[in-house]
Order: structure tokens, then C-alpha cells, then sequence
């Protein structure tokens, strides 16, 4: 696995049952994941040399983020490496624009938007579609990042200056009306038998997702269907192998396709305690082209909260309290440093009664951020 985050931890987690012997690339030797995974190499992924000594005798190469250079995915391939999933499906999950034009072209709904390099080109845009406009960077954004929301041209015309000294494209999306924010996890393997789990409601904050409550509260059976058919076809087209999230808006039409991530996400976090497979041995056993899974709930519902660098330095001083306050809660924490804002854990609730599972997780992610104190 490329990338030593939190996602590969949790997918080398999953893999110990399934004996799966794991190889990290990580970029740095204290990461998450080369924390517990004993064969890391730490290099440089845009480095193709290192790629390449990396991949030798892999089974299957595959990543914890998509910022791997494409061209050198490429090279792989073409010298008989396994690569998954594969470049010409991965630049899609790197570029916005070019998802934007390709599911465009396949009649996948999605946002209004058009690609803008200038003034003249956003107020053109916004004549037409109204202000506020969304702009995005077409590459690199994430948790909010690179995503602007701007009234005016005054207020755009830094982003655009910030876009021409970078060289990065920009695209202009309209502002979507929408109720609520979704994600729809899929999977797909080389076979391609593919599998959809239960629509997920997310609650993102400053970009930052916060909450995921699986299912979606009060989605309509109609409209859950309709997400998990527009994720499994945008995954066919693209030629996915693994997992993928997309990020819905939903809308009183129905749903929109906002991102795509070709890999373990954050919206699935809850599979682990909350489903007969998770989405990390989900995605080993897609990479690997072995039979997928049920990713059917095992409870009514499942609440993931995510933990976010706080107050408290030490995660785990809080452990002996949330625990005895709630035995039934379950506790992931990555082994990252503490920073203000930064993922460093996720808590879990499964059961019945969603209020009471909302509070749990909400009052156990707060207690270990230190946000209370009792």
C-alpha cells in the first residue's frame, strides 16, 4: 500500500485475518501505518524509481490517497506491475475537471460547473447561474481545502491570482440548494462483481467531516437506490477496482455527485464495528479479486464521530472515562500527533436508538478532544 495514513493502518488491520502480507510505502518512518506494519519502505511516492523498487514482487500495489503521479502508475503497468486501482480510473479521483467532463459525458448528475481561468470567465458563469459560485481547485483539495465559496468578483479575483501564479486549473460549480450531504461506498473487483453499502448521512463542518450516521436518516428507499445505482455506474465506467466513496448532495431532485475517492474513506469508518465487512477487508479482497463481501449493517443504526486535535495532548488519558461511561463504545485512534483540527481518532456506537447513539458519540469524541470534563 502507498501512503502511510490512518487508512492504511486500519486496511493492514484488516488484512492480518485474511493473512495478507503488507508492504507500506510510507513517507515518513513514524506515520501512522508504519507504526504497526513491519515491511515499510520510507521514500518518496513521486519518485518513479522508488515506485519501482517498491512494487517489485508485490501482488497488487494500491494506496491510501490518490496523490501518486499517474505518468509513473503508467510505467508500472506497462513493465507488468499490478496496479489497483489503475491509473486511468485513479486520475479521476485526482483531477476535478476531468471527472467533471467525464461523468458529464456519461449522463452521471452532477453539479453545474465549467472551467474558469479569469474574470471575464467567472462573471460569464455567474450571469448565467447566479452568485454565489463555488470555486475549486482541480487538484490537491481535501477536507476542505482548496474549495472556495465566493459572492463577488473582489472576492474571487484572489483565487484566480492564487491560480495563475500555481498553475493549478480552477473550475466554477454552481451553489447547490442541497437538504443534506451523502456518501454512497461501493466496491468493485477485477471480476467485476460489485457490492454497495447502505447509504450513509455526513455531517461535514468548515469541509471537515465531523459525523457519519449509517443509514441516512429518513432517505427514502427510492433515493438510497438511486445513490447506490449512480456510485455502482460511475464505478463501472471509470473501470474502478477497490473502493470507492462518492459524496453526494442530496437535493429535492434527487442526488448530485460531488467528489469521488478511490480508496477506504472517512464515510466508511463505521463499517468496522458496524457491518459484516469492513471497508478495509473489502477493499484488500477486491485488489486481491477475491470474492467480496456482505457489506450488509449489523445494527438499526451505526454512529461514527470523528475525533479531531484538541486540548488534550494524550488521547488516551481519556480512554478509562468514556470507556466505563460507555462500555459499548468503540475507540480507533491512529497514533498521530496531536494537532488542533487533525484527525487523530474515531468513536463508534451501534444500536436502535439513534438520539441516544448520537449523544454517546458525540459526548465520547468531545471528552477525548476536551472539549468536557465529565
Amino acid at each position: 500500500m502507498v501512503g502511510g495514513g490512518q487508512l492504511a493502518r486500519m486496511t493492514h488491520q484488516a488484512g492480518i485475518s485474511l493473512g495478507v502480507r503488507f508492504r507500506l510505502l510510507s513517507e515518513a518512518a513514524d506515520s501512522a501505518a508504519a507504526q504497526v506494519v513491519s515491511d515499510v519502505t520510507v521514500g518518496d511516492v513521486d519518485d518513479l524509481d522508488t515506485l519501482r523498487a517498491f512494487a517489485e514482487g508485490c501482488d497488487v500495489v494500491t494506496f491510501d490517497h490518490e496523490q501518486v503521479p499517474t505518468r509513473h502508475l503508467r510505467v508500472l503497468e506497462a513493465q507488468g506491475y499490478v496496479v489497483r486501482p489503475g491509473p486511468a480510473a485513479l486520475e479521476h479521483a485526482q483531477d476535478k475537471i476531468l471527472m467533471r467532463e467525464r461523468l458529464s459525458a456519461d449522463g452521471v448528475p452532477v453539479p453545474t460547473w465549467a472551467p474558469v481561468a479569469t474574470l471575464a470567465e467567472l462573471e460569464e458563469f455567474a450571469e448565467e447561474h447566479g452568485w454565489p459560485v463555488v470555486l475549486k481547485t482541480a487538484r490537491g483539495g481535501y477536507d476542505g481545502k482548496g474549495v472556495h465559496v465566493v459572492d463577488s468578483l473582489d472576492q474571487a479575483s484572489g483565487v484566480l491570482a492564487s491560480s495563475r501564479a500555481t498553475g493549478v486549473r480552477l473550475l466554477a460549480e454552481q451553489h447547490v440548494p442541497y437538504t443534506r450531504e451523502l456518501a454512497a461506498l461501493v466496491a468493485r473487483s477485477p471480476s467485476g462483481q460489485a457490492v454497495a453499502y447502505p447509504v450513509v448521512e455526513t455531517l461535514q463542518i468548515r469541509g471537515v467531516c465531523r459525523e457519519v450516521v449509517a443509514p441516512a436518516p429518513g432517505l427514502s428507499a427510492e433515493h438510497a437506490a438511486l445513490a447506490q445505482q449512480v456510485a455502482l455506474e460511475v464505478a463501472g465506467v471509470l473501470g474502478v477496482v477497490g473502493l470507492m466513496a462518492v459524496e453526494m448532495f442530496e437535493t429535492v431532485g434527487g442526488v448530485l455527485v460531488n467528489e469521488l475517492a478511490m480508496r477506504p474513506h472517512n464515510s466508511g469508518h463505521w463499517t468496522i464495528d458496524g457491518s459484516v465487512t469492513s471497508q478495509f477487508e473489502q477493499h484488500l479482497r477486491a485488489v486481491l479479486d477475491y470474492p467480496l463481501g456482505s457489506p450488509a449493517a449489523l445494527a438499526p443504526h451505526t454512529v461514527m464521530v470523528n475525533v479531531l486535535g484538541g486540548d488534550l495532548p494524550d488521547l488516551h488519558g481519556g480512554f478509562r472515562h468514556v470507556l466505563a461511561r460507555d462500555p459499548g463504545l468503540h475507540v480507533h485512534v491512529y497514533g498521530k500527533q496531536v494537532r488542533a483540527g487533525r484527525k487523530v481518532g474515531h468513536v463508534t456506537v451501534t444500536g436502535a436508538d439513534l438520539g441516544d447513539l448520537l449523544e454517546r458519540g458525540r459526548h465520547a469524541a468531545a471528552y477525548l478532544r476536551g472539549d468536557v470534563d465529565e
